[in-house]
């Protein structure tokens, strides 16, 4: 089955599907994006991805001329016709096409962008066994992380540089301060106690993370929302990170060093427990 693409009301294939040169997203990162995980044929947790779509829309100014039942249909439509089950969906509005000048256009319409690709999370569980090492990067994103856009250059090379060492992930670090991840939210266990950065505009409300917060809280597990050091996080009893696309992997070992014994802990074990059951609750799907 061929793949498609949805751009501005038409699905059309992937190889043929294009925007302007002029756009936006394309020539200043004016962008903002969502990427949601499908399982079973259902899109896990859209109403909270909608919710901040919306609200990152309203953060840059951008008017998005497709309402949300609309939105949401075609999103369903596109999965189906792609025929996959199991995949991510990537939603991209851009402030539209218009010649190239720093202030926003008068009378461009935004660009609505989907693509579906295939996505095995049946590797997440094996993952769960072993866990998975992160790097340490400094933080060099701009001052609005908080808003999802397009403008990831220093996300990319901190990835890149988590892929040639071997690991998993960077963790971005802010004078003493981890923040999260290059494309993840970044946890610590210790005492017990599950510690992650606040929300604010230093880091990115992970909708896997509030989803984990929720669900340890109704476990009566205790949450801390708080800065933690790069040394917490080494002599950290456990930690973990949090994803759309890996929505709990425990870490084993940062820069090299083992975190605690070196293997996946048993509050990350419990926390990823509930994470599945409530995966199976919205979609049905199981490993």
């Amino acid at each position: 089955m061929p793949q498609l693409a949805y751009v501005n009301g038409r699905i059309q294939p992937l190889a043929q599907a294009s925007l302007h040169v002029e756009d936006r997203g394309t020539q200043f990162g004016d962008a903002i994006y969502e990427v949601c995980a499908v399982l079973n044929g259902r899109i896990l947790d859209w109403q909270p991805h909608l919710v901040r779509l919306r609200r990152n829309l309203g953060e840059l100014g951008i008017t998005l001329g497709v309402a949300d039942g609309p939105l949401t249909l075609q999103a369903r439509r596109l999965i189906e016709r792609n025929g996959h089950t199991e995949c991510i969906i990537y939603m991209q509005i851009s402030r539209g096409t218009a010649k190239r000048d720093h202030a926003f256009p008068s009378d461009a319409p935004a660009n609505l962008v989907m693509t579906v690709r295939r996505f095995d999370f049946a590797q997440r569980i094996k993952q769960l066994a072993t866990g998975i090492a992160v790097i340490t990067q400094p933080d060099n994103r701009w001052g609005r992380v908080d808003i999802k856009t397009t403008g990831l250059l220093a996300n990319v090379l901190a990835k890149q540089a988590a892929k040639e060492a071997g690991a998993f992930e960077a963790w971005l670090v802010s004078g003493e301060t981890v923040r999260e991840g290059s494309s993840t939210n970044a946890w610590i266990v210790k005492d017990g106690r599950i510690i992650t950065h606040p929300t604010g505009t230093a880091i990115l409300p992970g909708i896997a993370r509030d989803s984990l917060i929720r669900l340890a809280q109704g476990a009566q597990l205790m949450v801390e929302e708080r800065p933690f050091t790069l040394a917490e996080a080494m002599h950290a009893d456990e930690a973990f990170l949090s994803s759309t696309t890996a929505p709990i992997l425990p870490v084993v070992r940062i820069d090299g060093q083992a975190v605690g014994s070196g293997t996946p802990g048993p509050v990350t074990a419990r926390l990823a427990e509930l994470t599945w059951n409530e995966v199976a609750r919205q979609t049905g799907w199981r490993a």
